[in-house]
């Protein structure tokens, strides 16, 4: 086997077993060495309110992230023993990278040892008679290929009330945390056990 077909597998095998490994966020405490990136963390601004945050990676969709942080307004709430809360203000941020990068499998040097020697042919195209290909003016086939990848991160914050008894009816921004949590349990995926 040739040293490029042996490049070519484990560049292969070295693609797919990133692909196993990334997986959407699950819910879980956004602490450093998840096998996932992201999750959720609070900061206590007064004894009955909080800034509440989940943070998902590229896999995780914003509806996702989103259903995340109102599951975790809601079981903070009912944690510190209340019942219901209220919504204050909330954020969704997305963020976005463009990577661009040369397709792995195509080297168009043909490696160290040919210097900048790359092969050209004559072809004979559709109506135009014969064209020649050279790779450094473009190539119909195969000069240049690029891989461009956009990947997207979203984060969504909310600065919540936590408050006692019946929720108030008629308020859009009050939430009844009992409810809200067993609306939204069966959607809820959990970190694998270790």
């Amino acid at each position: 086997m040739s040293k490029r077909s042996i490049a070519i597998l484990a560049a292969l095998a070295l693609g797919a077993s990133l692909a196993a490994c990334q997986t959407a966020t699950p819910y879980q405490p956004n602490l450093p060495g998840n096998a996932a990136s992201g999750g959720y963390s609070e900061i206590r601004l007064e004894p009955d309110r909080w800034r509440v945050t989940f943070s998902g990676n590229s896999m995780t969709s914003r509806e996702t992230v989103e259903g995340y942080l109102l599951f975790r307004a809601a079981e903070l709430t009912l944690q510190q023993g209340d019942d219901w809360f209220t919504i204050i203000d909330r954020h969704t941020d997305k963020d976005t990278k463009t990577y661009v990068e040369p397709d792995p499998l195509y080297h168009p040097w043909y490696g160290p040892a040919y210097g900048y020697w790359r092969p050209s042919w004559r072809f004979r195209g559709r109506g135009f008679g014969w064209r020649t290909w050279d790779p450094f003016f473009g190539d119909p086939f195969w000069a240049d290929r690029m891989d461009v990848q956009t990947v997207e991160k979203f984060e969504a914050s909310a600065e919540i009330v936590t408050h006692k008894g019946a929720k108030p009816a008629g308020d859009p921004r009050a939430f009844d945390a009992h409810a809200v949590a067993d609306s939204l349990k069966p959607r809820i995926q959990y970190p694998a056990p270790k």
